[in-house]
């Protein structure tokens, strides 16, 4: 597959690159972890759960810690994925192949796999188990389970997918099935939606409504395309700031918005999608379509739904200023699978991580935490192949920006950084435990100013 766009540089990407760049080699080379858990251990100090971002990264400062021998991470797969760039590769601006490492090469030298899933935990006993059987337990567990995709939670998929003109971002199933979609877009109703759950990076089910228009309307289709963005919620966006903003460009591109809007169905072997009109329950639209890009149901992994550690929804019953667990005192939790009230975001790991490493070293001492997570979260709005809104807010909804300028225009200097900084950023710094966020760059930026 090859890229739509190419890689825009500038003066400020170049120094802003070198930058990260100072701190990757101040947080020393990358070693591969090859050892997969054949002689590992049944008992550890600290005990991960998930090889995600919230995982991986949590790995790394407890490697400094408590020492990588006593460290382990527990995860089934055998590839570690970077997804918040899947919105491009969607669009064709990006491949898929650069969003993927091995998983071994991500986990911190020394620090135990076990190449195993989860299946039940016992935090009355700090203990765990394994499919695998094999009973391991912990004196401080770290959970990051991440969520789970919930595609059969809409009739017809994800069977659906074997079919043409249908694809979807949140999957490395299904992330190239939404480019190809694009480019065989003819004419008629290009769908996309927004379930009603709660779902990891919120803003990417509009990101690939925006790329799709300006695809459109560089491969001359515009004029023929009925654009449709059909949405569980009764908004675009959480946040008002950002909210008008985006309002405008929907206003300003012709692209239709219907709220409270839910997939049930999908009639891929017909091209139809079924909607449940969710004011008024059980009235349901069929739409045809000539494209359609789904956004699953989500929910908590089922191994947490009837767990202990689980508050009634499902997910992982924390203190949101702490992330320390409200009942067990040696579990914490960080990211998608907790229940912050905060949006589910790789930004939003990254400021947890730097909170959590605090809070678990302190109760490691048998102090309180002082150390208070604010609920930033950070989601680049993608709304053209060179333009971003960098939407950056806190537990109460309010802009909590990075930069010296508005960020609710369209930048082509947020859209480098999405695109190529941020990518960086991770594989090379948040991975190592070296990125709490950007909180040290906005009080530097801000300085002097009220």
């Amino acid at each position: 597959m090859t890229p739509l766009v190419a890689v825009v540089s500038s003066p400020r990407a170049r120094l802003f690159t070198c930058f990260l760049r100072l701190g990757a080699q101040q947080a020393g080379p990358l070693q591969l972890h090859t050892d997969t858990g054949l002689a590992a251990k049944n008992h550890y100090e600290v005990l991960v759960l998930g090889g995600g971002s919230g995982g991986i990264t949590m790995a790394s400062r407890m490697k400094r810690r408590v020492g990588a021998e006593n460290v382990a991470i527990v995860e089934p797969s055998e590839r570690h994925f970077y997804q918040p760039i899947w919105t491009l590769v969607g669009a064709g601006a990006k491949q898929l192949s650069s969003s993927g490492r091995p998983t071994a090469s991500v986990i911190p030298s020394g620090v135990e796999w076990v190449k195993a899933r989860v299946v039940e935990l016992n935090p009355d006993k700090n203990c765990i188990r394994t499919d695998n059987g094999k009973e391991i337990s912990y004196r401080y567990l770290i959970i990051a389970l991440g969520i789970q995709l919930d595609y059969e939670k809409i009739k017809g998929l994800p069977e659906g997918f074997a079919y043409p003109k249908i694809g979807s971002n949140y999957s490395v199933n299904t992330v190239e099935k939404t480019w190809k979609a694009l480019q065989d877009f003819k004419e008629g109703n290009a769908i996309f939606t927004f379930p009603n759950t709660p779902i990891k990076c919120a803003g990417a089910p509009q990101k690939i409504m925006y790329l799709s228009e300006a695809y459109f309307r560089k491969t001359g289709n515009r004029p023929k395309a009925n654009i449709i963005f059909n949405t569980a919620l009764g908004a675009i966006f959480g946040v008002k700031k950002y909210a008008d903003a985006l309002l405008e460009i929907i206003q300003d591109r012709n692209l239709t918005v219907n709220y409270k809007q839910n997939l049930i169905e999908v009639r891929a072997d017909k091209q139809e999608a079924v909607f449940e009109n969710l004011d008024k329950p059980g009235e349901t639209q069929v739409i045809s379509y000539e494209m359609l890009h789904v956004t699953p149901p989500m929910s908590s992994p089922d191994v947490l739904k009837t767990s202990p550690v689980a508050d009634a929804a499902g997910w992982v019953d924390v203190d949101k200023e702490t992330l320390q667990h409200k009942k067990y005192p040696n579990v914490f939790g960080i990211g998608d699978c907790t229940n912050l009230p905060t949006s589910k975001t790789a930004a939003a790991v990254a400021a947890q991580s730097g909170i959590l490493d605090k809070t678990i070293s302190l109760v490691m001492k048998n102090e309180t935490s002082v150390k208070k997570y604010d609920g930033y979260t950070s989601c680049p709005l993608v709304t053209a192949y060179n333009r971003v809104i960098l939407a950056e807010f806190d537990y109460n909804g309010q802009p909590l920006e990075t930069f010296p300028f508005d960020q609710s225009k369209e930048r082509l200097s947020m859209y480098l950084m999405k695109a190529d900084m941020m990518p960086y950023l991770y594989w090379n710094m948040m991975l190592r435990g070296y990125w709490g966020g950007p909180a040290f760059l906005r009080k530097v930026f801000h300085l002097g100013m009220s």
